[in-house]
């Protein structure tokens, strides 16, 4: 870390009136060569989505380009071709943290699982996610999601094991908090509407409050990040510049305060505008071309 970067990084990250914004993408850089704790792995390619089958190839290109830059890799499912990506990963010598999706489509949860077990067992797994935000979206009850993580634990004793939600679900549900080994939370200051400027305060105090929830349990931040393009989503406001700082204040907080956080996300995925608006297509850091972003920022 050079003095530059320390003096130009405050409590509430990047002190914009100290640095260009050419200074921004040099520090952009030099953090990304650095490396990430992790990152989140988008999988589908322009035109792909949820549903259709990943290849072994685009899996290995897209982890080729991470591999570089990261030390852990997350995935969020474990079927239809997404079970590549533990395999790939370990292959070139990353961990992985592995998700069963779940949803309201029992059958298909049950494949998941099956899925995550078998990977499990196969050694790909450094830690198993049981569903990503199910809570968030209303689609299981809590009972029934208590049932998989039971199930899971069961079958894999040696695996540390979580559950994905946003921070706020652990205080929320302690049951769920208790049944997990590791506490796996969602922190998005831009879905909150907050500002730029308070983005990594607000952040920090997500943590917080999770930590206070965890009771001693190791906390993991499974996903944060700012979009480049879009609307604005009351305060926060998406910008090539705004997803620098913010990628910035990340990862300068979490090497200086030893956090684990995977950031979301490795390359944009235009599906996404559909569930989240057109905001939801441009969180990467790759673009959907599978090229790395802010090179001309200026």
């Amino acid at each position: 870390m050079s003095k530059r970067k320390d003096k130009v990084m405050s409590l509430s990250g990047i002190d914009s009136s100290a640095v260009s914004k050419q200074q921004l993408k040099e520090y952009f850089y030099s953090y990304l060569d650095s490396g990430m704790h992790g990152i989140g792995f988008s999988a589908y390619e322009e035109g792909q989505e949820p549903g259709d089958e990943l290849s072994r190839e685009q899996v290995e290109r897209r982890m080729a380009i991470l591999k570089p830059h990261v030390k852990w890799v997350r995935s969020f499912s474990c079927c239809q071709g997404n079970d590549l990506i533990p395999t790939v990963a370990k292959d070139m010598g990353l961990k992985t943290l592995v998700g069963a999706w779940l949803g309201d489509d029992l059958e298909k949860n049950e494949q998941e699982i099956a899925g995550l077990i078998r990977l499990a067992k196969a050694g790909l797994v450094d830690i198993a996610a049981v569903g990503n935000e199910v809570m968030y979206r209303k689609d299981l009850s809590e009972e029934q999601l208590l049932e998989y993580i039971a199930r899971v634990k069961e079958a894999l004793p040696d695996t540390p094991l979580g559950y994905v939600d946003a921070y706020y679900e652990f205080e929320d549900r302690p049951a769920i908090t208790e049944a997990c080994d590791v506490i796996l939370a969602n922190c998005y200051p831009f879905w909150e509407g907050c500002a730029i400027e308070y983005s990594l305060l607000y952040m920090k105090d997500m943590y917080r409050r999770t930590v206070a929830a965890a009771a001693g349990k190791k906390v993991i931040i499974t996903e944060t990040g700012w979009p480049n393009q879009g609307e604005k989503f009351y305060g926060a406001e998406p910008s090539e510049e705004n997803a620098v700082r913010y990628f910035l204040n990340t990862q300068h907080w979490g090497q200086t305060d030893d956090i684990d956080i995977f950031y979301f996300s490795s390359f944009d995925e235009s599906w996404k505008v559909g569930a989240e608006g057109d905001v939801g297509a441009f969180w990467g850091l790759w673009d959907k071309d599978e090229q790395l972003k802010y090179s001309q920022l200026s």
